[in-house]
């Protein structure tokens, strides 16, 4: 069992910053990525960006050069780090785990950017 929190959404003009927080407690040994991901209405949840367990990241084209993944291990916890946010980046973010045999995710955390 992996359990995840996130925290550190909110609403935030259009050029601001914004980071959140996925703190992770369980079978943390298992995970073998961890990935944000995000949700706006009437869409489908859409990946963010991913980190393994041996470092390496990727993003999707419309975050490259905004957001930043990384992660703290001696906290459990993994970041994603917003810069340049924009109206369209409006969504719910989730915090996803993924282990060979299971998928666990967040409760998501709102971001709202205005014009």
């Amino acid at each position: 069992q992996v359990q995840l929190v996130e925290s550190g959404g909110g609403l935030v003009q259009a050029g601001g910053s914004l980071r959140l927080s996925c703190a992770v407690s369980g079978s943390i040994s298992s995970i073998y990525m961890m990935g944000w991901y995000r949700q706006a209405p009437g869409k489908q949840r859409e990946l963010v960006a991913l980190i393994t367990r041996s470092g390496s990241t990727n993003y999707a084209d419309s975050v490259k050069g905004r957001f930043t993944i990384s992660r703290e291990n001696a906290k459990n916890t993994v970041y994603l780090q917003m810069n340049s946010l924009k109206p369209e980046d409006t969504a719910v973010y989730y915090c996803n785990a993924q282990l060979s045999w299971n998928t666990y995710w967040g409760q998501g955390t709102q971001v709202t950017v205005s014009s």
